[in-house]
């Protein structure tokens, strides 16, 4: 499959990498988008200094991900020309990971802005699976509207909620219940967690 990666500047851009770890390394190819507020959480809180053109953006995140030029494609925010933007080459699934409230809003409402926000009109229209990951707390009536009009059209809205009885030991393990969640939905295989009447982590 060939999945879509998008980042925003929500808190939560470790959900997003390990995301993509755990697509690439399952043998999906990549086209990743990151908008400049996620640029910017990705530097706060994960010491990335990632920016600069496309083409210096795909050689660092194919150098972080230790995967070949064939596996990764970047396309900057402001990119309307690039593939994901026309329903004719629609990639096979959308994850918005971790999506901020501005970008549900958006995404909503059918905003196509930039190339993220096209994107996701796109694969809702061409009936594609979109998991959009929030993460805000806690959340105002606008935020539940928004969400509930994107469930309503079929989004899949996971919530960065980990849960806790899969007994975590640490924070990778919360990050992984909810990654886990992710692919869940993109219908992909996975032993993230210790699902629920499992006896021992697998």
């Amino acid at each position: 499959m060939r999945i879509v990666v998008a980042i925003t500047g929500a808190s939560g851009a470790v959900y997003g990498l390990r995301l993509c770890e755990e697509l690439l390394a399952g043998g999906h190819d990549l086209d990743m988008l990151i908008s400049s507020a996620g640029l910017a959480v990705l530097r706060a809180e994960n010491g990335l200094e990632w920016g600069g053109s496309e083409c210096r953006m795909e050689e660092l995140l194919r150098n972080h991900f230790r995967v070949p030029a064939e596996r990764l494609r970047f396309f900057a925010e402001d990119n309307l020309l690039a593939p994901v933007a026309s329903g004719s080459s629609a990639a096979d699934a959308l994850a918005v990971c971790p999506c901020s409230m501005g970008m549900v809003a958006r995404i909503a409402v059918g905003i196509s802005g930039n190339l993220l926000e096209r994107c996701a009109d796109v694969m809702i229209k061409e009936r594609r699976p979109v998991v959009l990951v929030p993460r805000e707390t806690p959340l105002s009536e606008i935020h539940l509207e928004n969400m509930l009009r994107l469930a309503r059209m079929g989004v899949s809205m996971v919530a960065a909620m980990p849960g806790f009885y899969h007994g975590p030991r640490s924070v990778d393990d919360l990050v992984g219940f909810v990654v886990g969640k992710v692919l869940d939905c993109l219908g992909i295989e996975n032993r993230l967690y210790r699902r629920w009447g499992e006896t021992e982590p697998e």
